[in-house]
């Protein structure tokens, strides 16, 4: 049955039963983990989804001695031992049909059979795609229960809850920093070991990040999919998008704490602290004058070709 209320359609050229990450999710279930905001049709299930959160692990796998917070976590880890999933390309043993299939795609055969229908590119799995779609929609089904702030998935809301809780459990070992999630750890590891494993095919530019290289491939192709609702400019990256919304919301969150003077973008405030420390970085080669920003040495070089182009008239 057609339904009219659905403006994307999900295309997709292959059936995928794809990874959840709870086998008792329900999106309009009455038991909300106010952690994760994942959502539970039954208390004992929110209470065995608990576990992850606090830490709990009482379930230990007997060949590699991981643990787990659930017999059904630990059971669906078990497949791994067993080799029930095995790839028949590289020999790796995923947990379950759905993650071999997935690795598959992702590892050997780049099949991507998820198709947005707004703007035609292409997904792996269909919870990717779900995701992408949000940014057609508008969609922020993610919302903050302290501050009303709503997002687009679900990672945006776990990072945001920071700025309340302050909480931050994963902790490099090289440099002290803490991260609140584990893949931002991953991700930060790349500073000290120097790995850029993502790499640009157009101008060979490499990156420690995915996500960073899908950014920078933005500016190869002229795709803009971040639209400002107010006054229609379209950007490359959400995070420019984000910037430019402080222009019409007056929002200045970068504050010199000598002064109390506020700005919109990071880069200002750092330019500004300058004329408390008095550091002038942009030095001119012809006569070694220095200036707290580089506009100012721009314009001051063109004195010194005005100079040239009199001496050369003469």
């Amino acid at each position: 049955m057609e339904n009219n209320d659905q403006p994307f359609e999900i295309k997709t050229e292959a059936d995928s039963n794809d990874i959840t990450e709870h086998r008792h999710d329900d999106k309009s279930g009455p038991y909300l983990c106010t952690v994760c905001y994942k959502r539970f049709s039954q208390r004992g299930n929110l209470n065995r989804h608990s576990r992850i959160h606090s830490g709990v692990k009482r379930d230990a796998c007997t060949q590699c001695e991981k643990r787990y917070s659930s017999q059904y976590t630990l059971s669906v880890h078990m497949n791994i031992h067993s080799g029930r999933f095995q790839c028949r390309e590289c020999g790796r043993c995923c947990h379950s049909s759905s993650a071999l299939a997935v690795h598959i795609r992702r590892r050997h055969s780049g099949e991507k059979p998820f198709e947005c229908t707004v703007c035609s590119k292409r997904f792996t799995t269909s919870g990717q795609l779900v995701s992408h779609i949000r940014i057609h929609s508008g969609e922020k089904p993610y919302k903050c229960h302290l501050c009303d702030k709503a997002f687009s998935w679900s990672g945006q809301l776990i990072e945001h809850m920071i700025v309340h809780t302050g909480e931050k459990l994963h902790k490099c070992h090289m440099c002290d920093k803490a991260f609140s999630r584990s893949g931002t750890l991953n991700a930060h590891m790349r500073v000290h070991t120097g790995e850029k494993a993502h790499q640009c095919h157009a101008c060979g530019k490499v990156f420690s990040h995915s996500g960073r290289l899908n950014s920078h491939m933005r500016f190869h192709t002229g795709e803009k999919l971040h639209k400002c609702h107010v006054c229609d400019k379209v950007f490359c990256q959400a995070g420019t998008l984000n910037t430019h919304m402080r222009i019409h919301t007056g929002e200045k969150p970068y504050k010199c704490h000598v002064c109390d003077e506020a700005f919109s973008v990071s880069g200002n405030l750092k330019t500004h602290m300058r004329v408390h420390t008095g550091e002038k970085p942009y030095k001119c080669h012809v006569c070694d004058k220095a200036f707290s920003q580089y506009g100012h040495l721009h314009t001051h070089m063109r004195a010194h070709r005005r100079e040239t182009a009199q001496v050369s008239r003469v």
